[in-house]
């Protein structure tokens, strides 16, 4: 019977420039570390671990993640589009996201306290059953995006754009709009909205 792999460990590299593009990643973890214009499309990152890792330009479109754990984690200018994070590692689930698109990617069910969404397109995500508590919203488009049975209390839209929810599906108690896109809890009435 053969024995399992150990796990490799990488801390404090830096990887740029890097083609995992179509691969699969087996038994890693990677702490402190930064990868720079780096594509993991298509590729089969399951079951490893990040830890403390910034990503900058890096490609992330339809990468598999489940099992993945990602803790206190920085995306800059990064493409992730269609990635289902709700088959993540939940206890190592923390992320910022900058200058990022994200469009078609699912976040059901997780957990997404503060975290901050800054610059980034966001069209039709889902947040379905997510936690978004405190969340940050800052000149986001969130076109389609999906809010269901979402917790968006203290969550700030007032940069947010495109959105639509029924503010009675989601608790919303205490999230921060500004006058100019409060039509977006409205939509679900047809109202006529005039400026």
């Amino acid at each position: 019977m053969q024995e399992p792999a150990e796990t490799t460990v990488h801390q404090n590299k830096t990887f740029t420039d890097i083609n995992y593009g179509g691969k699969q990643l087996q038994k890693r973890e990677f702490i402190k570390c930064e990868f720079i214009r780096c594509d993991f499309s298509k590729s089969e990152l399951s079951h490893n671990d990040f830890v403390d890792c910034e990503f900058s330009h890096c490609n992330f479109s339809l990468t598999q993640v489940t099992g993945t754990g990602f803790s206190n984690i920085t995306f800059t200018d990064c493409k992730i589009l269609g990635i289902d994070f709700s088959t993540c590692n939940k206890f190592m689930f923390s992320f910022s996201f900058k200058g990022c698109i994200l469009d078609y990617s699912v976040f059901y069910g997780t957990k997404l306290r503060k975290t901050n969404f800054i610059n980034c397109s966001l069209k039709e995500v889902d947040f379905e059953s997510a936690d978004l508590s405190s969340a940050v919203f800052n000149n986001c488009d969130l076109t389609a995006t999906s809010f269901n049975r979402t917790i968006l209390e203290k969550t700030d839209f007032r940069t947010a754009r495109n959105f639509s929810f029924d503010p009675s599906l989601n608790t919303i108690k205490k999230a921060r709009f500004s006058s100019n896109n409060l039509s977006g809890l409205l939509d679900h009435f047809k109202l006529d909205i005039e400026d």
